[in-house]
């Protein structure tokens, strides 16, 4: 192989892992949370920076098996998680 494509190969995976890391870094808490919507429930976990994002984006995920357009999971969103629980990762 030519050295420059080598530099080019060694800065990718540099830059590559760089990105993996602090995005996994960043992801301090672990939540789940069930959502009940048009009587159907859903689970789901998520990770985030804090409790609170962790919280809202399992929530979040959790409308989105259960809800059919954007008035469904902005109205899903806005209710109440059951059983939420979160860790410190």
């Amino acid at each position: 192989m030519k050295r420059g494509t080598i530099i080019t190969l060694v800065l990718a995976l540099g830059f590559a892992a760089l990105l993996l890391y602090s995005t996994l870094s960043a992801q301090n808490v672990e939540c789940s949370a069930c959502v009940t919507f048009n009587g159907q429930t859903n689970c789901a976990t998520a990770s985030a920076e804090n409790e609170s994002e962790a919280l809202r984006q399992a929530v979040s995920t959790a409308c989105g098996i259960l809800t059919q357009g954007m008035d469904e999971s902005i109205r899903c969103a806005g209710m109440p998680p059951q059983r939420p629980q979160c860790r410190t990762r």
